[in-house]
């Protein structure tokens, strides 16, 4: 599978984004206890320190892709990476618990931003045939700012104000994102067409794809836009998105977001040190077996990179969702019963953690990004992964309360009964994408004639 430099060069720098939001998400788990003992805080303020970001997350993800409808995918990108700085700097110097809920809220709007724009841009510039491989680098980015914020925070335990450091860590990668951004880092060639730099982007398909891909892509990209504007005379209004058949499609996309975070991802990430202390584990080895949560993420992270243009995504899902059920009911069954020893817990979190990395968290960027028609593309994207943070919020805010008052097995039991019924949902409602061109999968969800029928559009309008 040949790729071009150009091609690769455009999206690891996309991808540092996605790095820096696997940091930005995990960082904090090092460091809550010493958040909490620094600014003397209950369950619920930790809670809400944890889950600040999330807020922000929902701020940047629900607008992000009507500003980037107007200033374009790559502006939107650069912006995310002035904020990643100002809020990375602020928690690290943070004096009270206001000014780090307010600095990680900053940070989140940059997270949520990122969730929309880099699986949008990758989609948008990534020929159909390697797609679906180059749209797991976005997971592939954030497991690896997980881990390497999960290494980071170990390796500051001893050291004095570390949990500063910890919270500083984005830093890191986010003034060299805004660095690369400058060199030679395209827009997207569908948002130029649709805003008429057709020379331009001809230009960009030609660098990324290569000369004798360069212009089928060109072409199948605006045969597909033209389409659509002559055939609409009326500007979207963001109640259309939930109409007739694009409703249809865009509640899909809207579930999978929900189902990828109320299964629980995030409470494990942000607080796998505190499960981990549950089992009677402590200190220095809760974290190091939060490093392992970390290691098997990046690891089944690769495993998606390499099956999902082979065996396809639907299958994944239903693979992973599976495995999922599998791993919790066994930490349902074993907080029930008194058996939540640390070695049954570990593995049991590790099963999870292998599923949902080669499944839901890869697959589910890569699907809405290619189920949304070229017109809707950008606003769809941010309403679904709007959802999906509001139900980040919800797992991470409300864990802490429902482990320490409810115990394991409730708070474990609410995110089986969401694995499974994603499952069944993916089984009966879940299209397969697999090599076919975003303009194909518009054909065959039923949109490409009826998109006007259905929003009588003819330019995005959020």
């Amino acid at each position: 599978m040949k790729i071009e430099k150009r091609l690769l060069w455009a999206i690891i720098v996309s991808v540092m984004g996605s790095l820096i939001f696997g940091i930005n998400m995990a960082a904090i788990s090092g460091a809550v206890t010493f958040v909490k003992d620094h600014f003397l805080l209950s369950e619920f303020q930790i809670g809400l320190v944890v889950s600040a970001i999330v807020i922000g997350c929902m701020i940047g993800a629900f607008s992000a892709g009507s500003i980037s409808e107007k200033i374009g995918r790559k502006n939107v990108l650069i912006g995310t990476a002035v904020l990643f700085s100002i809020s990375a700097v602020w928690s690290a110097l943070a004096s009270s618990m206001g000014g780090l809920v307010a600095a990680r809220i900053i940070g989140g709007v940059g997270v949520g931003a990122v969730s929309v724009m880099v699986p949008t841009y990758i989609s948008e510039i990534a020929p159909a045939r390697v797609r679906g491989t180059l749209g797991t680098f976005n997971q592939l980015g954030i497991v690896i700012g997980i881990l390497l914020a999960y290494v980071f925070d170990y390796s500051m335990l001893d050291v004095e104000h570390g949990w500063r450091w910890m919270l500083a860590s984005p830093l890191f990668i986010a003034v060299p994102f805004l660095i690369a951004m400058q060199v030679k880092f395209p827009e997207s060639p569908r948002w130029l067409v649709l805003k008429g730099f057709k020379d331009e982007a001809l230009h960009v398909l030609t660098r990324v794809a290569g000369p004798q891909n360069a212009r089928k892509e060109y072409d199948s990209i605006v045969k597909g836009i033209e389409e659509d504007r002559k055939k609409s005379d009326k500007d979207v209004k963001f109640s259309h998105l939930f109409k007739g058949k694009v409703g249809k499609v865009v509640f899909l996309g809207i579930m999978l977001a929900a189902f990828q975070q109320i299964t629980g991802i995030n409470a494990i990430i942000a607080y796998a040190p505190t499960i981990f202390n549950e089992t009677g584990v402590g200190g220095d080895m809760a974290l190091l077996q939060s490093v392992m949560v970390g290691i098997v993420n990046f690891l089944f992270t690769l495993v998606a990179v390499w099956l999902i243009d082979k065996l396809g995504r639907k299958k994944l899902l239903l693979i992973g969702t599976a495995g999922m059920t599998v791993s919790l009911g066994y930490l349902v069954f074993a907080f029930l019963t008194g058996r939540a020893d640390s070695l049954g817990v570990l593995i049991s979190i590790l099963g999870y953690i292998a599923f949902f990395a080669a499944s839901l968290a890869p697959v589910m960027w890569v699907v809405t990004s290619e189920i949304y028609p070229n017109k809707i593309r950008g606003v769809a994207m941010s309403v679904s992964t709007a959802v999906s943070w509001v139900c980040t919020f919800i797992v991470v805010q409300f864990f802490p309360w429902m482990l320490n008052s409810l115990g394991g097995a409730v708070a474990f039991g609410f995110f089986l009964f969401f694995t499974v019924w994603a499952f069944f949902y993916i089984l009966a409602k879940i299209p397969e994408t697999k090599g076919k061109s975003l303009e194909e999968i518009e054909e065959e969800l039923g949109l490409r004639g009826d998109l006007e029928e259905e929003l009588n559009i003819k330019t995005i309008n959020s």
